[in-house]
């Protein structure tokens, strides 16, 4: 690591990861790889954890709120990508399904139907029309939008 067996005390480690939690919302994955980072020792991670959650630095629904609105609002992520980005970092099932709600159903099929026709112009060039919406759905599909919303878009193509 570098420090050559200087370790960190609970309570200075404790204090680098209220200043890291402070400065953006993280989740339990996030701190735990940050312990490790920062050789803490193992006996001292549960304590360090339920402190900052007793402390409100960690609060594993709030991340989960901020992801999901965060990232369908900057990023045009889709419901599905975003509930895999969740369940990589561990976050429950309950924290995924509050998360999900953050996300208003009206900006959300604004913004797929935005996505679907800024990428269907952008194909002008391509002549085959089949090879064309392949190239859509497989774009709408990787930013995690569901086929079955996808499909309603081309049934309404002129």
């Amino acid at each position: 690591m570098g420090n050559y067996g200087e370790q960190l005390t609970r309570e200075q480690a404790l204090q680098k990861l209220r200043h890291y939690c402070a400065y953006a919302e993280r989740c339990h994955k996030d701190v735990i790889n940050k312990l490790y980072e920062l050789d803490v020792r193992k006996k001292d991670h549960d304590e360090i954890l339920a402190t900052l959650i007793e402390e409100n630095y960690l609060n594993e629904e709030r991340f989960a709120k901020q992801f999901a609105g965060g990232h369908f609002r900057i990023k045009k992520w889709g419901r599905n990508k975003i509930i895999q980005a969740l369940r990589q970092k561990d976050i429950s099932d309950y924290c995924i399904t509050v998360a999900m709600k953050e996300i208003d159903e009206e900006a959300y099929m604004h913004t797929l139907e935005r996505l679907f026709e800024e990428k269907w112009s952008s194909l002008n060039r391509e002549r085959n029309r089949f090879i064309k919406m392949r190239k859509v759905s497989d774009y709408l599909i990787q930013k995690g939008y569901e086929p079955a919303l996808i499909n309603e878009l081309f049934k309404n193509l002129s």
